[in-house]
């Protein structure tokens, strides 16, 4: 007898999972898409700790076919996501993490909408519990959309629904070679290849659990790691989008929530040696990467950091991270003809360092948000300079040019 394809496959990957894989399953249970419109491919990555009993025990009982894969550890979840990935027949696949669950009415959501729209990816609202989550993304609900016109770039993990014949038609995997950051990367080739992407914001879908050990995989991982997937992404944005405003877009990403984590506050707790292959590592991607059409789009601390480590200026660095870690606001700072505000960061201006005042330049959104602004022309405010700049740079902009908004996955 032939049995029908089923609407969606849910792939889970576990890995010591217990005991937060109980109120996985019991979400994908719950779901109310119907026990016939969907099945689960479940992954026991060599798990120790009872995961891949409980995976037999609820796949034994459940109304809905289970298929359950153990194996040895494969070291990330690359290699399960793939192995789940080869078994699934669903119309579509949703990457279900083990500790995390769904909303109740999650996949019959995302499947009509995808259904609806005719999408190859659809994004539920996330939420986070004992964590936090993406949430630029989630102001509207949006039919269809493209990574270049959304907040979507901002959330890379791959907990979407994804149409299976998609993937399939362009060869989409994982990549088993990173530790961390294979969902951003396998996340993105999929935005930038998909004809169309849904945005479900109106009902919660997903809750991204924060696990009171603190084994969260997101979190695991050397800093080596973290400019292995930053050169990645880097790399595949760069292939994929041609150089322009489009591409500088996306690379706000990678630079922003991957790379310039490594030169933040811990960076001031890290010994020299640390310090040094950071930037080590750091300078090809700056190279290659960074340049005029990528830093205006970064806060005015978040560029000044950046264009210290694309200067290998470790010292001047250190100054700002101290400074940031002090919670002291710079003060703003009013141009002679009122028509730029400066956010005066350490050595703003400082003639023997030399950082262009371009760098300290501030939008008018972030220049709202400071005080003390040293006029510097009679009869000019900070506010009347604020809206200056905003005619400025609104002009700069092309239409459709979204707003940096950053997440934190």
């Amino acid at each position: 007898m032939t049995v029908a394809q089923p609407d969606v496959s849910v792939i889970i990957g576990a890995y010591e999972a217990m005991p937060y894989l109980v109120k996985c399953l019991a979400s994908v249970e719950a779901q109310s898409i119907g026990p016939d419109r969907f099945e689960v491919v479940a992954v026991d990555d060599g798990s120790t700790d009872g995961s891949g009993d409980s995976l037999e025990a609820f796949a034994a009982r459940m109304p809905f076919p289970v298929t359950v894969v153990r194996q040895e550890n494969s070291g990330g979840p690359s290699g399960p996501r793939n192995v789940g990935l080869s078994k699934a027949r669903g119309r579509y696949v949703f990457f279900l993490d083990a500790d995390d669950r769904l909303g109740p009415e999650a996949l019959e959501r995302m499947v009509a909408m995808a259904d609806r729209n005719g999408t190859d990816v659809v994004l539920g609202r996330v939420e986070g519990v004992n964590r936090k989550a993406p949430r630029s993304m989630w102001n509207a609900t949006l039919e269809r959309t493209d990574v270049f016109t959304s907040n979507i770039k901002f959330t890379l993990s791959a907990q979407k629904l994804f149409r299976r014949a998609f993937l399939e038609r362009h060869g989409i995997r994982f990549d088993e070679s990173l530790w961390t950051g294979e969902d951003a990367l396998f996340t993105m080739e999929a935005y930038l290849r998909a004809d169309g992407i849904s945005v479900l914001a109106d009902y919660t879908c997903y809750y991204l659990v924060g696990r009171e050990d603190g084994k969260h995989v997101t979190k695991s991982g050397s800093y080596t790691r973290r400019f292995d997937s930053a050169r990645a992404l880097m790399g595949l944005i760069a292939a994929m989008v041609p150089a322009g405003e489009r591409r500088d877009a996306l690379m706000v990403r990678p630079f922003l929530i991957t790379l310039l984590p490594q030169f933040g506050p811990a960076f001031a707790k890290d010994d020299e040696d640390v310090r040094r292959r950071k930037f080590e590592l750091a300078a090809p991607l700056m190279a290659m990467y960074w340049h005029e059409g990528v830093a205006p789009r970064l806060k005015v601390e978040e560029r000044l950091r950046l264009h210290l480590v694309a200067e290998q200026r470790s010292d001047l660095l250190l100054d700002v991270v101290e400074f940031l870690r002090s919670k002291k606001q710079a003060a703003a700072v009013l141009e002679r003809d009122g028509s730029r505000v400066y956010l005066a960061y350490p050595h703003f201006r400082d003639r023997k360092v030399g950082v262009p005042d371009a760098v300290y330049l501030a939008e008018p959104r972030e220049a709202r948000a400071f005080h003390g602004c040293r006029e510097r022309s009679p009869g000019w405010s900070a506010r009347r300079a604020i809206r200056t700049m905003r005619r400025i740079l609104s002009s700069r902009r092309t239409p459709g040019s979204p707003g940096r908004q950053p997440s934190n996955l």
